[in-house]
């Protein structure tokens, strides 16, 4: 169907700022969490309300809304096949949520486990922060595991609210207010 050693050119689009990305994320995490802790009557319940909650948002609801899910389109960002430059098929987007929402899962165990068993709780937020700090490493096109796995591309776009550029302008006036 396609060429395994296809390489896009990543230089197409500007490289989204891992402060954007962290956001877009914190932001869908905290919606699925928030939604999931309602049916906290232990650990096994809430993950499985957590998943199918996952997938609903960033999946199905990415896929009839230009690859934005509610984080995404706070910080103006999409997802896209790095191949075809398109919106990713349903089975890639269910990739990468589906290893991106077993590691979410696994750090909500950890932060509920908190301080308690600080091992514990470094043990299963590694897998999250691992994924994600392959961003960081990645100069070219910013791409976590489950970028790479999902052969998809985080890009910056026109639709959204621009929730971090409207929080600096906010924290600029302040600053020049109280300079008066």
């Amino acid at each position: 169907m396609y060429d395994d050693d296809y390489r896009p050119d990543y230089r197409r689009y500007p490289r989204v700022p891992i402060n954007r990305r962290v956001g877009a994320f914190a932001i869908d995490f905290l919606t699925v969490w928030f939604v999931s802790s309602f049916f906290a009557s232990n650990l096994l319940v809430q993950w499985i309300v957590f998943l199918p909650a996952w997938l609903i948002m960033r999946v199905i609801i990415a896929d009839k809304n230009q690859g934005q899910t509610l984080g995404r389109w706070a910080f103006d960002l999409k997802a896209i096949d790095s191949r075809f430059n398109r919106l990713p098929e349903l089975l890639d987007l269910s990739k990468r949520e589906l290893i991106l929402g077993v590691e979410s899962a696994l750090a909500i165990a950890g932060l509920q486990i908190n301080f308690s068993n600080g091992l514990s709780m470094l043990l299963l937020l590694t897998p999250l922060a691992v994924d994600c700090s392959l961003a960081l490493l990645d100069e070219e096109a910013n791409l976590a595991f489950h970028d790479r796995v999902a052969r998809t591309l985080m890009i910056q776009t026109e639709r959204g609210f621009s929730l971090d550029l409207r929080i600096k302008k906010i924290f600029g006036q302040i600053q020049r207010s109280m300079r008066k």
